[in-house]
């Protein structure tokens, strides 16, 4: 007869402790928190605008909607090129300004004359959005529009026939040109211009005239997967300066239903709020020229490697992502003088990224929960992530190296999937055995790059002063930028 089996009393025990130290606890999250798309959309980090249309062959920056469809007739125009020269530059997109505040249309909108359909540009036959949409797709890269709001051509803008328009003519946007990543909508709208021969001014109520709730759910219903931009969102904001400089301290998480599109003291929003209700990361979006549109006296005047550097370290590097501007010339290319300071800056970040001088090497940490291990801060799966515990008052991260090596740029990334956590922490470096502090920093979010002057260390301190719940951090990286 076969005996009953008895586990022994001192098994039991080591079982149930050994249970005990591998459950692995859970997180709470931090709201806020971004959804799908957003997180989608953060990874990008860096991709472009191109500002060409009726502007371009009047040498303004805003055009009255006076316009004659006839002067839109680029000579060379080649979508192909554009799309080369963003993905030689390292972007991940493009941003084409379909239609601006003058009214014009760079596709053969059915709903307008006003539009390439009546230019001698490809016989009247041409469609640069769709051009463009097809070179994208070829290189790669992700394809958004941009749809101005405000329409100076348009004899109804101002009443409510045109909201029907406007709406009209993003469902074609929408619907005729494949996946769209990102909608873009001005903030600038209102004010004088033709309005089909009116010539005169129009205010518009810009809190409730565009009925901006219906709009997004067409958007929605359209391209659920693409964000949408204004000042308000509400997927991404504005960055609230045209410089290419985020803020230091740099929220994602916003009062969103306290701002709108054209709201007069944006400043108070720009920066975030530690406790804002939604979340709605910054753009920062500058022009590699000092105009938006190809003005043929700036040709030398595009920003230089450094500033581009610069730009680069303060907007990707301080939790936004940066939509940097090529105005296209009126051959229809980019011009040589931004591909030669393009490809520089490609070059740089190559340079500076392509090694990583934290892998392989020693991490401790202040805390060690169960399942979030500091080897999750050195791996290449972005969904590791390291947490403190609860009562880790500072938390720390080290980095040992095995040998000593020349670096000037640090970067750490947040968990975004349990929000953003941290509100401010000191960095040091070790060098011929002892520690110096070389910065002192606000919030992080989804990227901080921290530069300090080249120095060769043996290792690096990462301290958490304050914060709003445990920290949840998914990346280090540790790197030599060019001198």
């Amino acid at each position: 007869m076969l005996r009953p089996v008895h586990t022994p009393l001192f098994l039991i025990f080591f079982i149930t402790l050994w249970s005990c130290k591998t459950e692995i606890a859970s997180v709470d999250p931090v709201l806020p928190l971004p959804n799908e798309y957003q997180l989608a959309w953060q990874e990008l980090d860096y991709y472009a605008f191109i500002h060409f249309n009726m502007n371009t062959f009047t040498n303004k920056e805003w055009g009255y909607g006076d316009e004659k469809p006839s002067q839109f007739n680029p000579t060379e125009l080649d979508t192909r090129q554009w799309a080369r020269v963003v993905k030689d530059a390292g972007m991940k997109g493009i941003i084409i300004t379909a239609k601006h505040h003058d009214g014009f249309c760079l596709w053969p909108s059915e709903f307008t004359e006003h539009s390439v359909k009546n230019s001698p540009w490809r016989g009247g036959n041409g469609d640069l959005i769709r051009e463009l949409s097809e070179a994208c797709k070829e290189y790669g890269l992700k394809f958004g529009i941009y749809l101005s709001p405000w329409d100076r051509n348009h004899p109804d803008y101002g009443t409510p026939q045109y909201i029907s328009y406007f709406r009209n003519q993003l469902r074609e946007l929408l619907t005729d040109y494949g996946e769209i990543f990102e909608v873009w909508f001005d903030g600038a709208n209102g004010g004088d211009g033709y309005y089909g021969g009116a010539n005169e001014e129009r205010r518009v109520d810009k809190k409730s005239y565009y009925d901006w709730p219906t709009t997004i759910e067409l958007v929605r219903s359209l391209q659920p997967q693409a964000v949408i931009f204004s000042d308000a969102g509400p997927d991404i904001r504005w960055v609230g300066n045209e410089k290419g400089y985020a803020n230091e301290t740099t929220w994602s998480p916003i009062f969103r239903d306290s701002v709108y599109a054209g709201i007069p003291d944006f400043q108070r929003f720009a920066a975030g709020q530690e406790n804002g209700t939604h979340w709605v990361p910054t753009e920062t979006d500058v022009s590699i020229r000092p105009g938006w549109y190809y003005h043929p006296e700036q040709d030398d005047q595009v920003k230089s490697l450094s500033k581009l550097v610069d730009i680069y370290y303060n907007s990707v590097g301080l939790n936004s992502s940066l939509l940097l501007n090529l105005p296209v010339d009126t051959r229809g290319l980019v011009h040589e003088n931004e591909i030669e300071n393009l490809n520089a800056l490609a070059e740089y970040l190559r340079s500076t990224f392509s090694k990583d001088y934290s892998k392989g090497q020693e991490v401790t940490t202040s805390s060690n929960l169960n399942g979030y291990e500091a080897m999750a801060l050195t791996d290449e799966d972005k969904n590791s992530y390291w947490v403190s515990e609860a009562n880790d008052q500072n938390p720390t991260i080290e980095l040992f190296l095995e040998h000593q090596v020349k670096v000037n740029t640090f970067m750490i990334q947040e968990y975004l999937p349990l929000g953003q956590r941290i509100k401010s922490f000191y960095f040091e470096v070790l060098t011929d055995g002892n520690w110096e502090q070389v910065y002192k920093g606000t919030t992080i979010g989804n990227k901080r790059l921290i530069r300090f002057d080249t120095q060769s260390i043996e290792g690096l301190r990462f301290t958490i002063t304050d914060t709003k719940a445990q920290v949840a951090i998914s990346n280090i990286g540790l790197y030599k930028a060019p001198e």
